[in-house]
């Protein structure tokens, strides 16, 4: 994928056309056009990067993630193994320690489903936000 094809679907995801995306950043018209056949410049490529919240090497294509503090795979399985130990009653290194794993039982499914869906997503946002605080900048994108 090059990064015109990434511009186009980070464009198309904040459904701006790239005509006005050029606008938005004072670039000449047609410009990011360019990008199909060149490599763009460095002041360009972060202007850009820096429009769509993304990293420059996520532009380059040199990674698919685009920001440095999105979750990986080990992250996700990290996440996965805490909240079954929620749901187990087993966690006690946090703030669910105080949680009886037999309330589940009490709940009727659409509730219980609702319940473990909220502690994922707490999980998921704690997780991305430690990440955005305690990353060192030299590890940042």
């Amino acid at each position: 994928m090059t990064s015109f094809d990434r511009l186009k679907k980070l464009c198309e995801e904040q459904k701006i056309s790239i005509v006005e995306l050029e606008e938005k950043l004072d670039f000449g018209k047609n410009s990011l056009y360019g990008w199909k056949k060149k490599v763009p410049n460095g002041a360009n490529l972060e202007k850009v990067a820096d429009f769509f919240n993304v990293s420059v090497d996520y532009l380059l294509g040199r990674t698919d993630k685009k920001r440095y503090y999105d979750l990986t795979d080990k992250d996700e399985l990290a996440i996965q193994t805490e909240l079954k130990k929620i749901i187990d009653g087993d966690d006690v290194d946090n703030a669910f320690a105080a949680f009886d794993g037999r309330i589940l039982d009490e709940l009727d499914a659409e509730d219980r489903e609702l319940l473990i869906a909220s502690w994922e997503n707490t999980l998921r946002l704690t997780k991305r936000m430690a990440k955005q605080k305690f990353t060192p900048k030299k590890y940042r994108d």
